[in-house]
């Protein structure tokens, strides 16, 4: 079932003050662990952390807690002044005036994902009331560490409010023609017609007169990256969009374009070994720009599966999404269709459903990037039955564990075991903390024994994968993201780590 528009009746937390303080949380949580310049020392006195700068000023909040809902009046205190915008945080701090602008783009965006949420129903069940494009559209807050998670700079409120996936829009791509002499095509092949999302259309196609408008459009609905739609049942075309969405400007790389058919046949090649299905890349192309790919003229066309009558495929970040129905995490629908209500078998099979997998993979030299978004799972009547993994862009290959030459462009490749694991751990370490946060936020559930099944599984998986011991250290990795920003270059990887709930389980 296609899900309809959206009421805007949903009142929990919705208004600025519940976006600012979602925000000012993620960008808190940043300055507790990351390395941002300034900061010199951190310190907890009680139930406060306490933010020592360099020039000697200090910065105090309530100590941070990652994936939950922070109070409407969440502070920081700074100068003698309590911040409660983080952006006037940034100011105050000299971090920049481009961060600043970002997050309050961010705060703006949220606030109006959060208004357009419906009151809860109490009708069927998302996971039986939406496809899988709807189940992906029911995440309204994006990601949930980064302070630049509904971040769209370039779009105006009208845009976002049509183009965006929490709005649940219908886009009508436009078609245009490409000189044959222009145009590169690789995997299977894609004819010289570009399928251009609508904002691209009205905001960069005028700079290239040579390509044509067609005059056709194609009916897709966003996923949850936004300029990555489905057009039909079982395809995806992830279409370039110069709007700068979280860390990066969403266009579609040369090396994406040449590296997703070859890369994705490989790992699905590798998946079917280790039990895990790719979402294979089939084919790319590309506007040629002086002799070269175009990354605001490209796109790429996937494979997706389609679910069969009582199966439901999302992204793992929809399982703390809200539901339509209760208003509670979606993961509780699955619970109760699957477990009779029981939280901890539910976890316990998705935990042995996702590990091994990766951890294989990893083990044979292919290093994904496994977060909420790229990692999805079906479930039967609410069983975790099958993992899928999809988008490239974040992977790391192995040519010497792989034992083959790779014909790969960009930084996909790489053979320093470090390299390999923070890739793949910094994902679970999102994806594993803000499960066992949603248990306990709806059951009550004590994390310690959500870790303790996740440290049993990664003891059966080590007798397979002695990597798997890894990921029981004192610390584990975790995506630096506000750091990046303020990075010379923006999207090179930064990575800080958090204690690990797992040490001492081994």
């Amino acid at each position: 079932m296609v899900c309809p528009p959206l009421d805007g009746r949903y009142a929990a937390t919705v208004g600025d003050g519940g976006a600012r303080a979602a925000i000012l949380a993620r960008l808190w949580e940043a300055l507790s662990r990351e390395p941002i310049p300034g900061v010199a020392a951190r310190t907890v006195e009680g139930d406060t952390l306490v933010v020592r700068l360099g020039d000697g000023r200090e910065l105090r909040g309530p100590v941070p807690e990652p994936f939950t809902e922070p109070a409407p009046d969440l502070a920081v205190a700074a100068g003698g002044s309590a911040y409660r915008d983080p952006g006037g945080l940034v100011r105050h701090l000299g971090l920049g005036e481009r961060l600043a602008v970002e997050l309050d783009d961010s705060v703006r965006n949220l606030a109006l994902a959060r208004a357009a949420q419906p009151v809860p129903d109490g009708g069927p069940p998302a996971l039986v009331r939406y496809d899988a494009v709807g189940l992906e559209q029911c995440v309204v807050d994006g990601h949930p560490v980064h302070p630049l998670c509904r971040t769209r700079l370039g779009m105006s409120e009208g845009d976002v409010r049509a183009y965006a996936p929490e709005h649940r829009p219908t886009v009508a791509l436009r078609v245009y023609a490409v000189p044959e002499r222009d145009w590169l095509s690789t995997g299977a092949g894609l004819p010289p017609r570009l399928l251009v999302h609508p904002w691209q259309a009205e905001h960069v196609l005028d700079r290239y007169p040579h390509l044509r408008p067609t005059g056709e459009t194609v009916p897709a609905r966003p996923l949850m990256s936004l300029r990555t739609v489905e057009i039909g049942p079982g395809w995806h075309v992830k279409t370039a969009v110069d709007v700068q969405m979280t860390s990066a400007v969403r266009i579609v790389s040369p090396a994406a374009v040449r590296n997703g058919p070859v890369v994705s046949e490989l790992l699905a090649d590798l998946g079917r070994r280790a039990g895990l299905g790719v979402m294979r890349e089939v084919a790319a192309g590309a506007v040629l720009v002086d002799g070269q790919p175009c990354r605001s003229l490209a796109m790429v066309r996937r494979r997706a599966p389609v679910p069969a009558p009582g199966t439901a495929l999302l992204p793992l970040a929809v399982l703390a999404a809200p539901s339509p129905a209760t208003g509670a995490p979606i993961l509780t629908e699955a619970v109760r269709l699957g477990y009779r209500g029981r939280p901890l078998p539910f976890a316990a099979d998705l935990v042995r459903l996702l590990l091994p997998p990766l951890l294989r993979l990893l083990h044979r030299g292919a290093a994904l990037e496994a977060h909420g978004q790229n990692t999805l799972v079906l479930l039967r009547a609410g069983r975790p039955r099958r993992l899928w993994y999809r988008d490239l862009g974040g992977v790391r290959l192995s040519p010497k564990r792989l034992r083959m030459d790779l014909p790969l462009y960009g930084d996909l490749a790489s053979d320093e075991p470090e390299v390999l694991r923070t890739k793949l751990f910094a994902a679970l370490t999102v994806v594993l903390g803000e499960l066992a946060t949603t248990l306990t936020r709806a059951y009550g559930t004590d994390p310690d024994d959500f870790w303790r099944l996740v440290a049993a599984t990664l003891r059966e998986t080590a007798r397979e994968v002695p990597e798997a011991t890894e990921l029981f250290g004192p610390t584990l990795p975790i995506k630096a993201t506000t750091a990046m920003r303020l990075a010379e270059d923006p999207i090179e990887d930064v990575w800080t780590t958090v204690p690990n709930p797992l040490a001492g389980l081994r």
